[in-house]
């Protein structure tokens, strides 16, 4: 089978488009015939930067050799231990080697997809759409009424963010940049400002939630607008795992979670986990319309290094998706 492997760290060059063996399940594993994909910030460790990666992912060259996490697909055949999939089955989740015609991934990491959702579609949501739903309900403690500002609101979390905030009754308030203010006004914000005309912290409204997933401001400017007692979810690494040069906004995040011990406003830093019961949340709020993924590219698998190149550039609009 085709799939895309790396043998050594560097840009995006390094990844390749290789004929290897087809993955066999293990006891808890669901073999997928792989039908799309989707890039995330989380599949660059094939920079293997910041080098402090390198204990999870091998010193000196990968332990993994096979790229890509998100997937959607059918079902080829199933572990002695699986008991909620079968073949022939349409599923969407996480896989370690998703970038391939076959994958294999644990039946704790995947969900039956909608029959009026895509694979496309699914493969969008089990990191990004996880990040925004983790992010609001189990770290921001989101409620309805509650004023919510999603900073990166045309991203790829930051689409969900805006739709699955707007599923728990919140006014919601996207940051974006100009090209991308009637996207987000479409997909359910009810207000949205123009970074580049308008800076969210220096104007007199407060939030009860601020879901940050750029981290270009300060501790105190967005303590500055926060509600006495809100707040901010800084989600991944603050935008670092997107841009390669930006991982001191990484630094300024872990800074104001560390400050905000000594306030009544909170900052919180966390990255999702993927696991079959919110993947069955997120399965419903697509299936019902609530959610609409945003898709902005489609590649081929062979056009991989190509789709994260342009993802890297910190200009897509919702997901940049590879068709399999």
């Amino acid at each position: 089978m085709k799939a895309i492997v790396y043998h050594e760290y560097g840009p995006p060059d390094v990844l390749k488009c290789e004929e290897i063996e087809k993955p066999f399940p293990k006891d808890d594993d669901v073999l997928i015939r792989v039908r799309a994909a989707s890039v995330n910030p989380l599949d660059m460790l094939f920079r293997g930067k910041p080098y402090l990666v390198r204990i999870m992912t091998g010193l000196r060259k990968p332990k993994n050799p096979r790229a890509g996490v998100d997937v959607a697909g059918q079902v080829e055949a199933v572990g002695r231990n699986v008991t909620q999939f079968k073949p022939g089955d349409e599923v969407f989740g996480a896989s370690p080697g998703a970038f391939a015609e076959y994958a294999c991934a644990r039946e704790s990491k995947l969900a039956l997809k909608p029959d009026n959702v895509t694979f496309e579609q699914a493969a969008t949501a089990p990191v990004a759409a996880s990040t925004a739903l983790q992010g609001l309900r189990d770290k921001g403690k989101i409620q309805p009424g509650q004023k919510v500002l999603v900073n990166g609101a045309a991203g790829g979390v930051g689409t969900f963010a805006v739709q699955i905030a707007k599923s728990f009754g919140s006014e919601v308030t996207g940051v974006c940049s100009a090209r991308n203010v009637d996207m987000v006004r479409s997909i359910g914000a009810d207000h949205v400002i123009d970074y580049t005309q308008a800076d969210f912290t220096k104007g007199g409204q407060r939030y009860d939630l601020i879901f940050d997933l750029i981290g270009n401001h300060s501790f105190a400017e967005r303590r500055r607008v926060l509600t006495p007692n809100g707040i901010c979810v800084m989600a991944g690494l603050g935008g670092a795992g997107q841009h390669p040069e930006s991982w001191g906004r990484f630094a300024v995040s872990l800074k104001a979670a560390l400050w905000s011990r000594f306030v009544r406003e909170k900052f919180v830093i966390f990255m999702a986990k993927v696991n079959r019961e919110d993947l069955t949340i997120l399965s419903e709020l697509m299936a019902t319309g609530r959610v609409t993924p945003v898709i902005d590219k489609r590649y081929e698998l062979n056009q991989v290094a190509e789709a994260i190149r342009y993802l890297e550039q910190g200009h897509a609009r919702g997901k940049v998706v590879i068709a399999i």
